[in-house]
């Protein structure tokens, strides 16, 4: 229990910080988003798309392979292999990093054209180019702490560096579009300003990080000294374990950020065919990457918090020999996981239009029918993230690859029908995002139950956390328009209706035992809970 418990409150704190990140990002992207308006976030947004694949690349995947690789040494303490982990990673990050930030600065108007055929994009490509360069070198340093199996430098790095971001952000994007007000491109020097921020946001990070490896670096160096295992990998066969464990999960994150890629593509195309005007497409772009992408990716951030962790868990606990602790670890996991993300799901939904209103100032339908079609994607793409992080951690890397790309190729036909023959225009990606993670969580939970011989108790885990998630739904949807009726505000509407709606699902998961009191000690603040649970009778 204490092994997991120590899992649980490790990716808790990843996850934290996640939300933080996402909530920071949510409340400097709506005077952002007011600023350069929805063609200039549209022109971000195709921009950080290519960025994201670049990223994917060469360093996006670096903390994760790095943390396995590291966590697999540290559990039979060869802490000198460990070490020399570190430096290889460290190299292949430098050398990677450079080269793609120099071909993505110098390439970003042929770029810009050729996939969105909007040249406006270019100017904040170029302005994120450098920043691969430092993400590269982060990714090294967050992925060697979370190998050491503590998430707190990568959570604190990655709250400093979205502050960061946020404020230079919003400077940056004032300033530039002052400075060219008289310009044609005003909305493209809104969207480079916006960029900059992220830029100047990682090289506080990596300075942050540096100074904490400084600070840690007398431990290794005793640890190095401990060191009696007799055997050092030469560095040739650290670097192919490297590009082993990388390849794959590059592949896979390529592959999702290319449907964002070609999501834009397609419709920049296709609906520019139907005579819609770069100005109108890239608005909805934004509306759809700004607000409904970014909305629905706050709850999945705790997936992808909880997969940085499961990954060198279950990698540990695989050399180790322990398939049961593998299987404890998917099942809490798991369950954690989706009793978070399907009452999300469901209040995004039921107040979609109040949240827009709240966070955007946006009351328009389009924007919320969105997020109406749209929001159940939170389950399937949390799923998927999850299941994919298993496969990785017990050595089935390039199964998440597999999975990924079919399920590309169906979301690349499906958006292309829906827009082409259907006429649905922006719904089509909204839709092909939902069939997207579907797909792939089916088939990586058909490849986990095969290559585990696991599977996962439906009854508290799904069944039970959808249906008293719905019964939150339906007080929260009557307590919005019970109160809006009467007060006429939205601000107090919404956030009353947000409260009480997590208040009653708390209630309801624990008057139904939903979760046990065995698995709240497991989690994070589960003592607290339980004791206002006795002290209510709620359990």
């Amino acid at each position: 229990m204490g092994k997991k418990n120590n899992f649980l409150v490790q990716g808790s704190i990843l996850a934290v910080s996640s939300i933080l990140v996402r909530l920071i990002g949510l409340l400097y992207g709506i005077p952002l988003t007011n600023m350069i308006g929805d063609e200039g976030m549209g022109y971000y947004s195709n921009a950080f798309y290519i960025y994201n694949i670049a990223l994917i690349i060469s360093s996006y995947s670096l903390p994760l392979a790095v943390s396995k690789l590291v966590s697999q040494r540290n559990i039979k303490k060869e802490y000198r292999n460990s070490y020399r982990v570190f430096l290889c990673s460290m190299g292949f990050a430098l050398v990677v990093g450079a080269v793609t930030s120099l071909v993505i600065y110098f390439g970003s108007d042929f770029l810009a054209s050729a996939i969105y055929d909007e040249p406006r994009s270019a100017m904040p490509l170029r302005v994120l180019a450098p920043t691969i360069f430092v993400f590269a070198v982060l990714g090294v340093l967050r992925g060697f702490f979370q190998g050491k199996n503590t998430m707190l430098p990568t959570a604190i790095s990655q709250i400093l560096e979205q502050i960061v971001n946020a404020a230079v952000s919003l400077i940056a994007a004032y300033f530039l579009m002052k400075s060219h007000s008289a310009s044609d491109d005003i909305a493209a020097y809104g969207a480079a300003g916006g960029t900059l921020g992220t830029f100047i946001g990682a090289c506080i990070a990596l300075l942050f990080l540096a100074f904490v490896f400084a600070l840690y670096k007398p431990i290794i160096d005793k640890q190095l000294r401990k060191d009696k295992t007799g055997y050092s990998e030469g560095y040739s066969e650290l670097y192919r374990a490297l590009f082993i464990t990388l390849v794959p999960v590059i592949l896979s994150q390529t592959v999702y950020q290319l449907s964002s890629v070609i999501d834009n593509a397609v419709f920049g195309h296709v609906m520019g065919g139907k005579g819609l005007i770069g100005e109108e497409r890239s608005a909805l772009l934004g509306i759809y990457a700004r607000k409904y992408n970014i909305l629905i990716n706050v709850p999945v951030a705790i997936a992808s918090a909880l997969a940085s962790t499961i990954v060198p868990g279950i990698a540990s606990a695989k050399v180790m020999g322990s398939n049961l602790e593998i299987k404890n670890k998917v099942h809490s996991v798991i369950k954690f996981n989706m009793l978070i993300a399907i009452p999300s799901a469901v209040g995004l939904g039921v107040l979609a239009s109040p949240i827009l209103q709240l966070l955007f100032r946006d009351n328009r339908s389009l924007p919320a029918n969105l997020l109406y079609i749209g929001a159940i994607a939170v389950i399937f793409l949390s799923l998927s993230t999850i299941t994919s992080a298993v496969l990785q951690g017990i050595n089935k890397m390039h199964i998440p690859v597999i999975h990924s790309a079919i399920s590309l190729v169906v979301h690349t036909i499906l958006i292309y029908v829906l827009m082409q023959v259907f006429d649905l225009g922006i719904y089509s990606l909204v839709i092909g995002t939902v069939t997207f993670g579907l797909m792939v969580c089916i088939l990586n939970w058909i490849a986990v139950k095969r290559y585990l011989n696991y599977k996962q108790e439906v009854m508290k885990t799904f069944i039970m956390p959808g249906a008293c998630a719905i019964i939150m739904g339906v007080i929260a949807f009557l307590t919005y328009f019970g109160l809006h009726s009467l007060l006429k505000s939205n601000f107090i509407s919404t956030i009353a209706a947000i409260l009480i709606a997590v208040l009653i699902y708390g209630i309801l998961i624990l008057v139904t035992k939903t979760i046990t009191e065995e698995e709240l000690y497991e989690m994070p603040m589960g003592r607290t809970i339980i004791r206002y649970a006795n002290k209510f009778h709620l359990m």
